[in-house]
């Protein structure tokens, strides 16, 4: 298990949410959001080991790497909260004040930040 190189849980939400931004409901997004997210995924603790991935809502594209500009914000989690946020288990607010949720970059934008812009998880 001590394998640097373990894929995070977040990687299977973010290749859906490539899927869901090339559908109607993704294109809608792009419109409403307009923004470009950096998010630093760390496998157990913030600021370690980080996989990082651009969601540009913008262009409509998630990408492992990061922007190649200055993000809107730049957003840290560890990898489970990071899918508890995404799927709506727990409040991005909520996880900012405990300090699961760090954020460099526009608060504004951060606030966008929010289930709704990810598709439902799949059922496994």
């Amino acid at each position: 298990m001590g394998d640097s190189n373990q894929q995070l849980k977040s990687e299977v939400l973010l290749d859906q949410m490539k899927t869901h931004l090339s559908s109607d409901a993704g294109k809608d997004l792009t419109k409403k959001i307009g923004l470009v997210y950096q998010l630093n995924i760390a496998p157990k603790k913030i600021g370690f080991n980080e996989v990082i991935y651009t969601v540009d809502l913008k262009k409509g594209e998630v990408k492992k790497g990061a922007y190649g500009g200055k993000p809107d914000a730049i957003l840290s989690f560890q990898d489970d909260d990071f899918l508890k946020i995404a799927t709506g288990k727990m409040n991005p607010q909520i996880a900012f004040l405990r300090g699961a949720l760090k954020v460099k970059g526009s608060i504004a934008a951060a606030q966008k930040f929010t289930p709704d812009i990810f598709p439902k998880p799949a059922k496994l």
